[in-house]
Parts: C-alpha cells; sequence; structure tokens
C-alpha cells in the first residue's frame, strides 16, 4: 500500500461528505417559481368542538383574498411591524403582511404576506377558543363576535370582542399586540347558567394546502414546530405523507408552522399541561395542516367565571427577539423555531456574532467578509501547520515519484524508502489531516448560519449583488448582462439555461479559486485521483451557481485568504507554486522552481 493512502482516502471523504451535502440541496428543482393552482384551495375550522380537541378542517368555496377578507366584519391591526385585520367571524387572526420585508427588490414591491384568511387559496391563520364535550352554543368559525371597545388593534391599544351563547354562557376576549410580532389574548368565561360546565382551551394554527415553493430547502426546516417537552419538527413532505402526528403531552410550550424565515405559532400559558398534536385532514386534491394544542379541562361553576391567558406569535423569525420573549414571558424554547441543527453549539453563537457584526458595520457582505476574516485567525495555527504539511509534500513530491518508479517492483523496499524520506525531510503525510477534521463543523456551521440568516435577505452588498439571498443574477449565455435577455425565458432550453448551467460572475470567481486553492495543493499519486481532483473545482462551480451570493461570498473569500497563506508558506519553503507561474507569464520572466 502506497505510504499516502491514509491522506488521500481522508481527503477524498471530506470531499465526498461536501458533495452529499450539495447534492441534499440541488436533488430538488432551485428553479421552482410561485405559481397559483388553478384548483380552489381551503382550509380549516372548528366547527364544533370535543374536550380532545378543535374538530378536523373542512373545505368551503375558494375565493380571492380581497373577497374573503371583504365577506366578514373586521378590527383593523397596525403595528410598526404589521398591518391586516382581525375577523370578527371566528375572531380569527387571519390578515397579516409583514411590512418589514418586502415580496422582492423593487421599491413597490408589497409586504410579505404572512396570514390569511379561510377560504382563500393557501390560506394560513390562527384559531383560539374553547372545547367541551356536548356543551351548547360555543363559539366557532362562524360565530361572529361583538366588538365592545377598541377600533383599530394596536400597540397599547387592545379591543375587546364579546360574545353570549344563549346558552348560559358569555365569552369576553380582549386582544392586545406588541410592536413586534406577539399577540396576547385574554379570555373570561362566566357561566350564568344554572349547571356547572367543564371547558378546554384550545389553540390551533391551520394551512390549507402547502405552496408549491415550499418544503424544498434541504438545508432550514419548513414545515410543523414545536416544543413540547422536547424540540418537535415535522416537514411538510413527511407531515402530508404520514398523516396525523401522536398526541404530545407536556406542561407549556408551543406548536405552529413555520417556513424559511416565518413562524405563526399558538402559545399556552406555560404552567398548564397541553397535548399538542399535528393533523392531517385530506380533502379531494387538497391537504389540510393543522398544528393545535389543547389545555387543561377548567369547571365553571354556576354563576362562576374564569380567565385564561395565551398568546399567538406570526412574524418573522429574528433570534434575539425570540429569546426576548423566552425571558420576557417564560416562553420555553421559543428561539428554537429557527432550525440550528446538529451544530447549534456552534451555529447560534456564530449567527449571533455576525448579527454583532452586522450591527457594527451596517452590510451583511462586510460582515460575512469580516466573520470570514475571524474564523480563518481562529484556525490560523491549524491552518499554518496543515499548509506547511501539504507544502512539505509537495517539496518531496519528486523524489517520491522517483523512488516509487525505482522500486516498483517491491513495495516493502518502496515503502521503507519512503519512511525514510519523510524522516529525513521531516515530513509527516498524516499531520494536515487533523486540521481539516477540526475545521469542518466550523464550515457546516457557518453553511447553515448563512442560509438561516433573515438579515440576509435581500441584503445589498456591492455593485451588482442586491441581494445576498438570491443567486448571483449574471450568466454566461446573456455574456454577464451586456445582452439584454433572460435566458430562462429560451424555448425548450430555458428551463436547463436557468438550472445549474445559470453561472454568473460570482460562482466562476468561486471555481477560479477554488481552483487555484487545489492547485497548490500536493499532488494525489494515483492518476484517477487526481483527475477527480482537477474536475473539482469545475464541477463545484455548477452545483454552487445555484447557491446563494452570500454565500458565494463567503466560500470566495476564504478561497483567497486560504490561498494568500499558502502562497506565503510555499514562498519559505521556495516550492513552485501556481502564482508564481501566473506572474512569469505575466511579465514574461518564469519562475525557477524551488
Amino acid at each position: 500500500m502506497r505510504d499516502d493512502n491514509t491522506r488521500n482516502t481522508i481527503i477524498f471523504f471530506v470531499c465526498a461528505a461536501l458533495l452529499l451535502l450539495v447534492y441534499q440541496v440541488f436533488v430538488i428543482d432551485p428553479q421552482a417559481k410561485r405559481q397559483a393552482e388553478e384548483r380552489a384551495r381551503q382550509a380549516p375550522a372548528a366547527a364544533t368542538a370535543t374536550v380532545n380537541g378543535p374538530a378536523a378542517p373542512s373545505v368551503p368555496q375558494a375565493v380571492t383574498r380581497d373577497a374573503a377578507v371583504a365577506a366578514t366584519p373586521r378590527v383593523p391591526i397596525a403595528t410598526p411591524a404589521l398591518k391586516g385585520s382581525l375577523s370578527l367571524k371566528g375572531a380569527r387572526i387571519d390578515d397579516l403582511y409583514l411590512v418589514k420585508y418586502r415580496e422582492t427588490l423593487d421599491k413597490n414591491s408589497p409586504a410579505v404576506e404572512l396570514l390569511r384568511p379561510e377560504g382563500t387559496q393557501y390560506a394560513w391563520f390562527a384559531d383560539v377558543g374553547w372545547t367541551g364535550a356536548n356543551i351548547a352554543g360555543l363559539p366557532g368559525p362562524q360565530t361572529v363576535w361583538t366588538l365592545a371597545q377598541g377600533s383599530v388593534l394596536a400597540p397599547g391599544q387592545p379591543v375587546t370582542l364579546t360574545y353570549a351563547s344563549g346558552q348560559g354562557l358569555t365569552f369576553t376576549r380582549v386582544i392586545s399586540v406588541d410592536d413586534k410580532y406577539m399577540f396576547t389574548v385574554v379570555d373570561t368565561v362566566a357561566n350564568t347558567g344554572g349547571q356547572p360546565v367543564t371547558l378546554a382551551p384550545f389553540g390551533s394554527i391551520q394551512r390549507q394546502g402547502v405552496p408549491p415553493t415550499l418544503g424544498k430547502n434541504g438545508v432550514v426546516h419548513e414545515g410543523g414546530m414545536g416544543w413540547i417537552e422536547k424540540r418537535r419538527p415535522l416537514k411538510y413532505a413527511k407531515w402530508q405523507k404520514d398523516g396525523t402526528s401522536p398526541t404530545y403531552t407536556a406542561t407549556g410550550g408551543w406548536i405552529g408552522i413555520t417556513d424559511h424565515y416565518w413562524l405563526a405559532a399558538v402559545i399556552p400559558a406555560q404552567n398548564e399541561q397541553i397535548q399538542g398534536q399535528y393533523r392531517l385532514t385530506k380533502a379531494p386534491g387538497l391537504n389540510l395542516l393543522d398544528a393545535n394544542y389543547v389545555g387543561q379541562a377548567k369547571s365553571i361553576g354556576a354563576g362562576r367565571q374564569i380567565t385564561h391567558t395565551m398568546h399567538v406569535f406570526a412574524g418573522a423569525k429574528q433570534a434575539p427577539m425570540l429569546k426576548d420573549y423566552e425571558t420576557k414571558l417564560g416562553i420555553a424554547h421559543l428561539d428554537e423555531a429557527i432550525d440550528w441543527g446538529m451544530l447549534w453549539f456552534l451555529t447560534r453563537p456564530v449567527s449571533d456574532f455576525l448579527a454583532y457584526i452586522y450591527k457594527h458595520v451596517g452590510n451583511f457582505g462586510v460582515a460575512i467578509l469580516m466573520l470570514t476574516v475571524v474564523v480563518r485567525l481562529i484556525f490560523f495555527p491549524l491552518a499554518n501547520k496543515q499548509y506547511e504539511s501539504m507544502t512539505k509534500m509537495k517539496k518531496v513530491q519528486p523524489a517520491m515519484e522517483e523512488l516509487r518508479k525505482k522500486y516498483k517492483d517491491d513495495p516493502a523496499k518502496q515503502q521503507q524508502e519512503l519512511l525514510a524520506l519523510y524522516q529525513r525531510e521531516k515530513v509527516n503525510p498524516l499531520a494536515g489531516c487533523l486540521p481539516i477534521f477540526l475545521q469542518i463543523p466550523v464550515f457546516f456551521a457557518l453553511f447553515k448560519v448563512l442560509q438561516l440568516a433573515i438579515d440576509m435577505r435581500h441584503a445589498p452588498f456591492v455593485g451588482y449583488i442586491k441581494d445576498l439571498s438570491a443567486r448571483d443574477p449574471t450568466t454566461i449565455w446573456n455574456l454577464f448582462g451586456a445582452i439584454p435577455w433572460d435566458p430562462g425565458s429560451a424555448p425548450f432550453i430555458g428551463a436547463i439555461l436557468a438550472t445549474s448551467l445559470h453561472i454568473g460572475i460570482l460562482p466562476i470567481l468561486y471555481g477560479a479559486t477554488t481552483w487555484l486553492t487545489t492547485s497548490m495543493s500536493p499532488p494525489a499519486p494515483d492518476p484517477m485521483q487526481q483527475r477527480i481532483f482537477q474536475l473539482m473545482p469545475l464541477l463545484f462551480t455548477f452545483i454552487m451557481a445555484q447557491f446563494a451570493i452570500g454565500l458565494l461570498v463567503y466560500y470566495t473569500w476564504s478561497n483567497i485568504l486560504t490561498a494568500i497563506q499558502q502562497y506565503v508558506i510555499m514562498r519559505r519553503f521556495k516550492v513552485d507554486n501556481p502564482i508564481d507561474k501566473l506572474i512569469g507569464k505575466i511579465t514574461g520572466k518564469a519562475k525557477a522552481a524551488g
């Protein structure tokens, strides 16, 4: 066996792991566009309820969003972060826009839509109420509440809704909202009848079908999300395939539905035992998704009343804000709504540090560059040992090849001579492997952070880069924008040109810097491995072309820093390198090998 087989195997394993990660992302169709399906889509509401929870959703006739909003009496919602309305029919939070986020980069782009009413395509809304066995007159989705106090739901301006069942129960609901994304719902139930009743509070986030653009992100979780005793994620695909989940029981917690950047969740009183569940109700051509909880049953004696408080979160998943809610409201693990991943112990601090840099520099692209420098400085001693080992290996490569040729028929002698060569030159073939393994977790953590970062969404950098969360907008097929033509619109081949063949300026720069760092490493002894390593920069150029440009900024800048560090070491050891060769070709002065 050749002496450096172990080293090559380890390096190959690392590369294979990276390829697997990338493959996970790109087996899906990266070009899936937002399309409205022609079929009517509608979802849920609890028409009646039992102590086991809200009734299964139903599917009314679909209507346009504007028609659905206009069809019911409403209370406007106006906060620094939200706009929309609260439906008096069902007392639902079902019409919300996030005013600080836009759908596109266009200055006239509408605000991001979060929740939309029942009866519309892909409806998504929050429903809270009461359930009980054989209790007549409970308010349901068709119940029209009376606006008793307030006219606009805004910070410091709660609204009061009332409903009298006619069966001896009177409901008073006070809804308030802060300046961010948290609603507080305080229900008072008075029993004016002659018999005690037993009711249980419930909360539900319901979604009528999943838009085709969702659930395709292989890195960031999208689907059901909650904390009930522990983290309870459920991807859209698995939810729709496997159906209703088991019932989870715990004290406190929360449950809801999340997309890449957004979350809608119902949050019970944190000292109350609840039962949570992800439910699937199938309708013709449509899956109705319902993340709900049912709280403890409460007995209300004749002539008595009870008060119950719960919360609804509907907004952007900003880590500091979620953590602040955890502290102020005592909500267990609300920041777990963000998919920190298996390496959460690295992902969280890196995310916090990146946010800290961004807060002070004001440009997210610059923050990425600075974070990369800090990471490189932390690993500088390890990387230095790695590159020194690789440089020494490259320096003795000609002598190694001579020994392999000389003793090709005597493997034992060849091994003996190679070991002697390593001892004379003080070379350890495995010295470069340990630093690689130590850096891999940080590599994955940084990859995850840049996928999660909501601050990167629609964040400009420099020049033509207007959105770091999107892929490079330029492409070789229109000469990087010089030709006013969208290759993706071309008949027959447009769909192909818009996928991994959409190669822009930054993917090309990334590929070039990857080739540079690869060429500065010692070549593998096996011709097949050499060919694989030669093709990898090209392969990764096509793969990475579909990634967010913010990721490419990080990887390209990291490659440049790596090349500089390698170049300094190779010059110190007087080892031939591609940078000097290129300079020699440009100046006409060939650099002699050291």
